[in-house]
């Protein structure tokens, strides 16, 4: 962590003209006498850092000092950075962004990474996801085995993960890896997640197989396919959700799509964010569990 900070010191002395003890003590997370020795320890390996007392006093680096960024382009540095980015918005900690400071040391086209693309992949979840996504991305780089509670929808129970990659996928954060309870690789969503804990116990060595990101190639358990029918005022939703060529339009306007669901729970929860603005065609008995499913729901008022 010291040759760390010390590189960041560095790049930030090169980004601002001058800055002060206080300042960089609050940025790196440690005391003002920390930052002293740092100061001492760069001018012993022939940084010239220059530091001044008084009112408008501070620590500076000597004019001309620079550093050879020409491995990356601008437009690659700022690809970078809005990476980066996007991982702070949701990391815990200020390791992204002290990374950022180091890349765009030297050039103010680049602080804040502000750019053509923003990536903000917070929550709702804001206060609680950060200190997950940090235990468990230290676990993985550690190769250690996490335990937690989760509460999916066959019930809640205890689960013991070697995990493997932390995954932004279908709006969420997930964590994939090996399940010790299911003896398989599994994934599972953070927000559901609760006392998760390392174990400190090491994870096993075994073949992992390559994570699939194309969402297509996920395999659904109990599988179900329905046939649809949606008001044309329903067209932007499943545009959004299932793409322009996902669905055929009627000569009334109304609109047939024909889609596969994980189960028949989790499908009709779907459908029912539609209103009135849906009807299934198939399968037919569908159709009854559904009046079943609205007539259960309007019986609770």
């Amino acid at each position: 962590m010291k040759i760390d900070r010390l590189i960041g010191i560095i790049s930030i002395l090169l980004q601002k003209e001058k800055v002060t003890a206080p300042y960089l003590a609050e940025k790196f997370e440690v005391s003002r006498r920390t930052i002293n020795r740092d100061v001492e320890n760069l001018c012993k390996a022939g940084i010239p850092i220059v530091t001044e007392q008084g009112k408008n006093g501070g620590i500076s680096i000597a004019e001309g000092y620079k550093v050879d960024k020409t491995l990356f382009t601008s437009a690659e540095i700022q690809a970078i950075l809005s990476g980066l980015k996007s991982l702070d918005s949701v990391s815990g900690s200020n390791r992204y962004q002290l990374l950022m400071d180091k890349l765009s040391c030297g050039s103010n086209d680049y602080v804040g990474a502000s750019g053509p693309v923003v990536i903000n992949l917070s929550s709702w979840y804001q206060s609680s996801l950060p200190p997950k996504f940090e235990l468990i991305k230290d676990a993985i780089e550690r190769k250690k085995k996490i335990e937690f509670q989760y509460y999916g929808p066959g019930g809640d129970n205890t689960r013991v993960l070697e995990p493997c990659l932390l995954i932004f996928e279908w709006s969420s954060w997930y964590v994939w890896g090996y399940c010790l309870l299911r003896d398989d690789f599994r994934m599972f969503k953070l927000n559901r997640m609760d006392q998760i804990r390392c174990t400190n116990e090491d994870c096993e060595k075994r073949e992992i197989p390559l994570y699939h990101m194309d969402p297509r190639k996920v395999q659904w358990t109990n599988g179900v396919e329905v046939t649809a029918e949606f008001d044309k005022s329903m067209k932007w939703r499943l545009i959004e959700e299932f793409g322009m060529n996902s669905f055929s339009e009627n000569a009334d306007g109304r609109l047939l799509i024909n889609i596969g669901w994980s189960d028949q729970e989790s499908l009709f929860g779907w459908l029912l964010g539609f209103r009135d603005c849906v009807r299934i065609i198939e399968p037919v008995e569908y159709q009854k569990d559904f009046l079943n499913l609205l007539e259960r729901i309007k019986n609770l008022y």
